[in-house]
């Protein structure tokens, strides 16, 4: 096992990384140096206000609010801390809007995070330049992929970000947010799509929408607004529509799907730049002969089956 890492596994099964993509109606960034334990929030260096916290979040499992701990040497100020809270409102869930907190005491961040998850949402003095924020998982004692991928993909992000001279573009090493068997991953806010498997030049793509997007078909984890079963018909439908697809107003939803979720009929629709509305529809089914045996992290001793899914009877309405 000492040998063992679950990305390389799942890179050599060739596993669809597309569907992994979390819904979370709340991102929580908190700054936080490493090194992180296996849950960052059971840290030493944390108050018990924390842990209550921890315990809040645990016991309301549908306030789908995901906390993060990120860290950049060259953003982090010593005796500060910087909370970012990405959020949904109920009347548009199809966009994150952003707070963000400097605070002198980390403990301020508790009631912060409480206040929003109650719907009530505080004015910031740090909201007033958009900034795109990307999340990579360097969380090594939670997976170890996390940091044998995510560290050096990092230390690249990094320099990609400078030598092509983009302004507002953060890059934060971060705590787990699932996905380790397709390390290195990545999260791009505010639009909370998620990535795997990258290199510079995919990421070079994701940073300026340019390039050939086929190589989405083997890094996209999916959008995180979508259903998990509407997020394979997302992807079919940007690969057909290019780097244009990512101004168009898209809503989704799943129409039927059976008890145990091996048939799903799915729909996306979707207004271009003429205004006119276009609606697809296809079944998201498992495909068992794609299915594949694996252990799935790099802690599991036995194998497990992981169904894949494909795409059937995709239909312009």
């Amino acid at each position: 096992m000492k040998n063992f890492f679950c990305a390389e596994e799942s890179c050599e099964l060739k596993e669809d990384p597309i569907g992994c993509a979390l819904n979370r109606r709340y991102y929580v960034l908190l700054e936080f140096p490493p090194p992180w334990t296996s849950d960052p929030l059971d840290s030493k260096a944390l108050s018990d206000k924390f842990k209550a916290l921890k315990a809040a979040i645990n016991e309301e499992v549908e306030l789908y609010l995901r906390l993060v701990f990120i860290y950049n040497a060259k953003y982090y100020e010593k005796g500060y801390n910087r909370l970012i809270i990405y959020y949904q409102q109920e009347e548009n869930f199809s966009v994150y809007l952003k707070k963000e907190f400097v605070l002198s005491d980390i403990n301020d961040a508790v009631p912060i995070i409480k206040k929003f998850i109650k719907g009530e949402i505080l004015e910031s003095d740090n909201n007033h330049i958009q900034t795109r924020d990307f999340l990579i998982c360097t969380h090594g004692s939670h997976d170890k992929c996390c940091a044998k991928y995510g560290n050096p993909f990092f230390r690249q992000a990094l320099a990609t970000v400078e030598n092509l001279s983009l302004s507002h573009v953060r890059v934060w090493q971060s705590s787990h947010f699932g996905g380790h068997r397709f390390a290195p991953t990545m999260i791009d806010l505010p639009e909370a799509r998620y990535y795997g498997r990258l290199d510079q030049k995919s990421f070079a793509s994701i940073l300026t929408r340019t390039g050939n997007i086929e190589c989405f078909e083997n890094i996209y984890r999916g959008w995180g607004i979508l259903p998990w079963q509407v997020q394979f018909l997302e992807r079919q439908l940007m690969l057909m529509h290019g780097w244009k697809w990512f101004n168009y107003q898209i809503q989704g939803r799943v129409i039927e799907h059976n008890e145990d979720e091996t048939f799903n009929q799915v729909e996306i629709s979707f207004k271009a730049s003429d205004s006119i509305t276009n609606i697809y529809q296809c079944n998201v089914i498992e495909d068992e002969t794609k299915n594949i045996l694996s252990k799935g992290e790099c802690c599991n001793t036995e194998l497990t089956q992981t169904p894949q899914f494909k795409i059937t009877n995709l239909l312009k309405i």
